[in-house]
């Protein structure tokens, strides 16, 4: 029988789903909202929260597979990679999770169960290891294995910590003998490939804090990790993980490409330490950028700029002279698209990226190599052997050196760096860099009596509500409940205002502690737990941003109907006077592409397209047609789904919107650039903000003092948007209008004053305030020009032979000094003494009783 990697990996979940595990899909690469981590490194990240006691699920049995890399930090095994046959930056680690459910007995005898009696394996060639301390695991061990293959390790070996913080706990470990007489006892945990461990089970019980000290949590847990690529080595019979299915392949083409052969029975081989690293790299930089991370000179990005760069070294070994990484990726996506789809689903962006980050590293290489021998020739002349920090320094900062490409071609010749000096001329350019005016920060305290509180966030319905406070202390305040939104998915946090017995605090911002939402407002705070207060949000910020969050979405899809499919989100910002998207592209945008982008979101506005949110199943999300998911963001089980015309824009977003693409009003471009290789940004408006930047526009005619023909055009179309704009959100107050109207013998009478450009307008607000009153209405609409005024009058069809609007309107008009007429459904008037307009809009309904009795006396109006 075929252990294939596609075989044991399924026969993992199946067993566990069999033992009435949730089978949960893999979390992306980078952690979501978890600071401590640049990348997801083991499968139980995405639980953090639970082993802490800050969050729950409705399951308390988990099995996944686990995407996982680890290049950073105390778990950092890049060094090793290539030079070994186990050691990897990305791999998947399999692995079941207890929550407060079963231990100790049931971890061991579960995995004890799998490794013998569903994949065979021989029991006599199998190991323990546990914490020495660790009485009830070693008993454990003792109904399954002899005390000569049961061993006490300590805190090096058997104690597992996620960092520096957070859940740990002691571990039992189970180890494969490959010797051939079986005599790796002494073998165990010390390095070699000839003994290896192949499943760690964690018992998690402590929490370790920022001081280093150890505190019990709330309920212990199970977590258990077991590397595939090792446990598909075992399972197929080969000593290398590089021989296992899921390498070779990728070592076949790097063979087919190169014309040299790999030396599978010389590790130490310089070919095969470089084909070793370019299998693995490309699949660290693969699952990377498929999960949002772009090559970059800060954080992630910066790590996925080492891998390659250190990639694309080793194959200049093999004598490659031009990008060749990006010519594995279909090899890639061939051996692991089914497991990940999101592979399949980026695969162009992904070669683009990658060719043309490795091209850019190839246009200085031999420029940096050239300058590193130069300064090994003048160690040799001085006798030395560790190249200063400043030689170091150079190499990173003229030749995109990072500091460990260095260290490999230093190693290579038995040198060393100076790693402290290279550190201290990095200091000296980030303090030189360092810019004058430091961000404004918002500082939260984080209390234990915060991370035992529930926040209801209540924004989607409402923008204010009446709420019990929960925590106060300083300038933060927590409630039960509120409308305020925490920055996240790129959409900023809201600001407003708590109102409590008289007095008023300014909301500056709001952020998520565990379960709570801490409102941080400007000065001290005099509130007491219990305290009842009014939420409220700034509306007309909070209206400009679900605009920007809405039109957002619209963008990302007109970006991939015009540039073409491969564009994927790359970050973004949605912010009250602006938003920002970041894309995957090559090339620069050409300037009809951007109007052509510009002009299909607007389309999609002036469609008035109803903005539709379901909530689902993240399975049942994944299968509806043409949707997106951000792979930078984390997903629960249930998901918010947004969607604008399903044929169109079908994001999840957990993002606020507006209900009707109408609401937008007009959306303009206003920049585009390059951020990175292969990311492009552009920068838009839309609403309120568009009135600016045509204002602005005038005045760089005004003071340019020149007629620009095209610039004109460009603001008369801005103008003819603008005031559809404002009819577009005057009619969406129409339900206002509506809720304010006053009854009169049945009959419903509407009377406002609007702010629109003309007649026009206001008549087709008209029609639409008759369509809204349905019937037995009546309504009386009116706007000031200067000194002038200007009426509506619109009449429901059953109405029309009683209330003519016509006579009406007329009767309307003597009281503001004017004359009009018109239909019996919708009639206009003006008048000149725009001052007695209030009190006419007042009185309007004793117009229309006074009207009714001079049309026909004696009968009720």
């Amino acid at each position: 029988m075929q252990w294939t990697s596609h075989r044991v990996r399924q026969s993992f979940l199946d067993f566990f789903a069999e033992h009435g595990h949730r089978i949960v899909p893999s979390a992306p690469l980078i952690p979501y909202g978890d600071p401590t981590l640049l990348f997801t490194n083991a499968g139980m990240n995405q639980f953090k929260d639970v082993f802490l006691g800050l969050g729950t699920r409705d399951y308390t049995r988990a099995a996944d597979t686990q995407k996982c890399l680890r290049v950073s930090g105390k778990h950092n095994d890049l060094e090793q990679v290539g030079y070994d046959t186990y050691h990897h930056t990305f791999f998947e680690m399999l692995g079941n999770w207890s929550f407060g459910d079963y231990y100790k007995p049931e971890a061991i005898a579960y995995a004890w169960e799998l490794l013998t009696e569903r994949w065979k394996l021989p029991v006599e060639r199998l190991h323990a290891t546990v914490f020495h301390t660790d009485e009830e695991a070693y008993e454990l061990w003792r109904r399954y294995l002899p005390p000569e293959r049961i061993h006490r390790f300590d805190e090096r070996d058997n104690f597992w910590e996620m960092g520096e913080t957070g859940p740990c706990g002691p571990c039992t470990e189970i180890h494969y003998d490959r010797t051939p007489d079986l005599s790796g006892a002494h073998l165990v945990n010390a390095g070699t490939p000839q003994v290896i461990e192949i499943w760690n089970i964690v018992f998690i019980q402590y929490n370790r804090r920022a001081d280093g000290t150890l505190e019990e949590l709330p309920v212990k847990h199970v977590d258990t990790g077991m590397g595939l690529e090792r446990i598909c080595a075992v399972l197929q019979g080969v000593e290398s993980n590089y021989d296992t299915d899921l390498f070779v392949p990728l070592i076949q083409r790097i063979e087919q490409l190169s014309g040299r052969q790999y030396p599978r029975h010389d590790i130490s081989h310089p070919d095969g330490v470089a084909m070793r690293v370019m299998a693995d790299h490309i699949r660290a930089l693969a699952f990377a950028i498929a999960d949002g991370v772009m090559p970059g000179n800060t954080g992630r990005g910066y790590v996925l700029r080492r891998l390659l760069r250190r990639a694309s070294r080793f194959a200049r070994t093999l004598g490659f002279e031009r990008p060749v990484l990006w010519r594995l990726v279909p090899v890639l996506v061939e051996i692991m698209g089914e497991p990940f789809p999101e592979l399949r689903q980026h695969r162009r962006a992904i070669e683009e990226i990658i060719e043309a980050e490795e091209a850019s590293f190839l246009r200085t290489l031999d420029r940096g190599l050239e300058r590193f021998e130069a300064i090994v020739a003048q160690l040799a002349q001085r006798g030395e052997r560790v190249i200063p920090g400043e030689e170091a320094f150079l190499l990173y900062d003229t030749y995109g050196f990072p500091l460990d490409l260095t260290q490999l071609l230093a190693r290579e010749r038995g040198l060393s760096v100076d790693v402290a000096g290279f550190e201290q001329r990095m200091q000296e350019q980030r303090t030189r860099s360092r810019q004058a005016q430091q961000a404004h920060v918002v500082e939260v305290q984080v209390s234990p009596v915060l991370q035992q509180l529930s926040t209801q966030f209540t924004g989607y319905e409402e923008l204010a509500t009446e709420a019990q406070v929960l925590y106060a202390e300083g300038n933060q305040v927590v409630l039960d409940r509120t409308p305020f939104y925490v920055e996240s998915g790129g959409q900023v946090s809201d600001t407003g205002e708590l109102v409590a017995g008289g007095e008023r605090y300014i909301v500056e911002d709001v952020r998520r502690v565990g379960e709570a939402i801490v409102h941080v407002c400007a000065g001290e705070l005099e509130l007491a737990p219990g305290e009842r207060v009014r939420a409220q949000v700034d509306r007309r910020r909070r209206w400009a941003i679900m605009r920007n969050h809405s039109a957002t979405h619209l963008l990302h899809e007109a970006l991939r109907r015009v540039l073409g499919m491969h564009v994927q989100q790359a970050g973004s910002l949605v912010a009250p006077d602006m938003l920002r998207f970041d894309f995957t592209h090559f090339g620069k945008v050409e300037p009809q592409q951007l109007r052509d982008i510009e002009a299909l979101v607007n389309e999609k506005i002036r469609e008035s397209i109803p903005v539709e949110t379901r909530i689902l199943p993240l399975s049942e999300a994944r299968k509806l047609p043409n949707v997106k998911m951000f792979f930078a963001d984390k997903y629960g089980d249930i998901v918010r789904v947004v969607i604008i015309d399903e044929r169109f824009s079908v994001e999840l977003c957990g993002g606020t919107h507006v209900s009707n693409t109408s609401q937008i009003g007009t959306f303009v471009l206003t920049g585009e650039q390059a951020v990175a290789a292969g990311v492009r940004r552009v920068e838009a408006i839309t609403g309120e903000a568009v009135e600016r930047y045509v204002q602005h526009l005038r005045q760089q005619l005004e003071q340019a003092g020149r007629q620009q023909e095209q610039l004109h055009e460009r603001l008369h179309q801005l103008q003819r948007e603008l005031a559809q704009l404002r009819l577009e959100r005057v009619a969406a107050c129409i339900p206002e209008f509506l809720a304010r109207a006053q009854q009169l013998n049945g009959v419903r009478i509407v009377a406002e004053e609007v702010e629109l450009e003309d007649i026009e307008q206001l008549k087709l607000l008209g029609d639409r305030l008759r369509q809204a009153l349905g019937h037995s209405g009546i309504g009386l609409l009116a706007i000031r020009q200067g000194e002038k005024v200007q009426l509506v009058c619109v009449v429901t069809p059953d109405l029309v032979e009683r209330y003519p609007a016509g006579r009406l309107i007329a009767r309307v008009a003597r009281e503001v000094g004017g004359s009009g007429g018109g239909r019996a459904h919708l009639a206009t008037a003006g008048g000149r003494e725009p001052q007695r307009l209030p009190e006419v809009l007042r009185r309007f309904p004793q117009i229309v009783m006074e009207f009714a009795l001079e049309e026909s006396p004696g009968s009720p109006p």
